[in-house]
């Protein structure tokens, strides 16, 4: 198992944590989240906090407590110099994104900062596949990558970005054309856009025959459709990677699945893999962190993925 850390930013930053929240720089914009794994106490004192801060995320008691607390609704307090909206970017080789960021009534801001470790994956191993690979060496025939639950896309741009065909399938149509702002901001176009139950889609996909070669998998621990599907974690993932056996291509492909639910360990992701793929070798899996600049380190979710 690893335990890693993102590198290569440079608008954004883990300043401290602590208390269940920490602090984070987005761009020129320093904002405080609730971090239910901030367990230890702050490294700076409150009034440090408050002299930096540019908005403040509260959850609203009574709104959705319990089972469902990563659709808990809150509210930002902000100072005047916070804008609705505003952009950073991030660069990895040849890879340079744009994403617009805002501050939206969940806690979220439009990207996972962790995830750009994996969006590296994505683009070095797509890269690899169209250079090295003889069945990407016909014309008109490109890498197909699948983004599963995909939100704004940070995965699919990343994909994109790397000379795939990618398939980008959220359950949220505002969400989804977040993504396609994204999109343009970086430079990039052509993508698929599909707004469906992520999991209905799959099981279409499997009786039509399709395949990729690469499909990347996010899911939250819960969610709803456009039609009110219902999404639970713990009871819907080991079908869904069932699934995505089948539309995994036979060489040539990657695999790749986050999770971040509290109670969930990289060997939960394991054991799914080993369930239902058949390796040659061992898959990579471990923990995202990034680190304070009081040298905590705060786990931000799980990984695994492997290369066919």
């Amino acid at each position: 198992m690893k335990i890693i850390t993102p590198e290569f930013w440079k608008d954004y930053e883990l300043i401290d944590s602590g208390g269940l929240e920490k602090l984070e720089r987005f761009g020129k914009y320093i904002l405080a989240r609730p971090e239910p794994q901030a367990v230890w106490s702050k490294a700076m004192t409150e009034a440090d906090w408050e002299s930096m801060l540019h908005a403040r995320y509260r959850r609203v008691k009574g709104l959705s407590q319990g089972k469902t607390d990563n659709f808990d609704k809150g509210e930002w307090i902000r100072k005047k110099s916070m804008p609705d909206q505003w952009m950073i970017s991030y660069s990895y080789n040849d890879m340079n994104l744009r994403f617009r960021l805002g501050l939206t009534a969940f806690g979220h801001v439009g990207i996972f900062p962790e995830q750009s470790e994996n969006w590296n994956y994505i683009y070095d191993t797509i890269t690899h596949q169209l250079s090295s690979s003889p069945i990407h060496q016909l014309p008109n025939s490109p890498a197909r990558v699948l983004n599963l639950f995909a939100y704004t896309g940070g995965a699919s741009l990343a994909a994109r970005a790397a000379g795939a065909d990618v398939v980008h399938v959220d359950s949220v149509k505002p969400v989804v054309n977040w993504a396609r702002e994204m999109m343009e901001s970086s430079g990039l176009k052509d993508i698929h856009w599909v707004v469906e139950d992520a999991l209905k889609f799959v099981k279409r996909e499997v009786k039509r025959g399709n395949t990729y070669q690469g499909i990347i998998l996010d899911p939250p621990a819960y969610g709803r459709g456009p039609d009110g599907e219902k999404w639970l974690l713990e009871e819907s993932i080991n079908e869904m990677v069932m699934l995505c056996k089948s539309l995994l291509g036979p060489e040539h492909g990657f695999f790749l699945m986050s999770l971040y639910s509290m109670g969930l360990s990289s060997l939960v992701a394991e054991s799914l893999i080993h369930t239902h793929f058949k390796l040659s070798g061992h898959p990579e899996s471990g923990e995202l962190f990034f680190q304070d600049q009081g040298g905590r380190k705060l786990p931000l979710g799980t990984y695994i993925r492997f290369l066919k």
